[in-house]
């Protein structure tokens, strides 16, 4: 028997067989920590944000249409869950506790490659100047770059076509670049 795609197992979560958001849950709990690890910070909160995103799923699971696509249908719920916590709590998120600093010593395989071979400070400073920017354009880079989705698929997150989503990457990318140059004291390369 074929392994049934993610869009499957929703359809028969969504008609009543709720036991296979435990299969969705398996293959997609990671990615969606990495998201929430990457917009708000490592920790506890990153882990209740993912479970939140499963939770709604359950509780929303009638929102999903047959021919729908699972993973922009997941990171929607995914926005709407840290665009809540952002409201509960009126500032910014902490940035990085003591926890974080040890972490950032090691160089997190799921970065691009280009900033995988940065040093721990580099990495460091880089997190920061990624939290630095706006809500919506760290974001747009956590989807494309630490998410590896296409741009698509975070049109159809975000509500606009595959060509402005680009553009909007592009400009936080340069943004992001900045924001890291000046943190660290260097010249940006030509």
């Amino acid at each position: 028997m074929a392994q049934q795609t993610d869009d499957q197992l929703m359809d028969r979560v969504r008609d009543g067989d709720v036991d296979q958001l435990a299969t969705l849950f398996e293959r997609h709990h990671r990615l969606l920590y990495r998201f929430f690890h990457h917009l708000c910070g490592p920790g506890t909160l990153a882990e209740d944000l993912t479970q939140e995103v499963f939770f709604r799923m359950l509780k929303f699971r009638g929102t999903f249409h047959a021919g729908s696509r699972f993973s922009p249908w997941m990171y929607q719920i995914a926005r709407n869950v840290h665009v809540d916590q952002m409201r509960k709590k009126q500032a910014e998120m902490p940035l990085f506790d003591e926890r974080t600093e040890r972490e950032l010593e090691v160089v997190d395989p799921a970065l691009p490659a280009e900033w995988r071979l940065m040093r721990g400070s580099d990495l460091a400073i880089l997190r920061k100047a990624l939290m630095q920017l706006p809500a919506d354009r760290r974001e747009l880079l956590v989807l494309s770059r630490w998410q590896n989705l296409r741009y698509e698929e975070i049109g159809a997150i975000v509500q606009c076509d595959a060509a402005a989503v680009k553009s909007r990457v592009f400009r936080a990318m340069k943004q992001l670049r900045e924001i890291f140059f000046r943190m660290s004291g260097r010249k940006a390369a030509s």
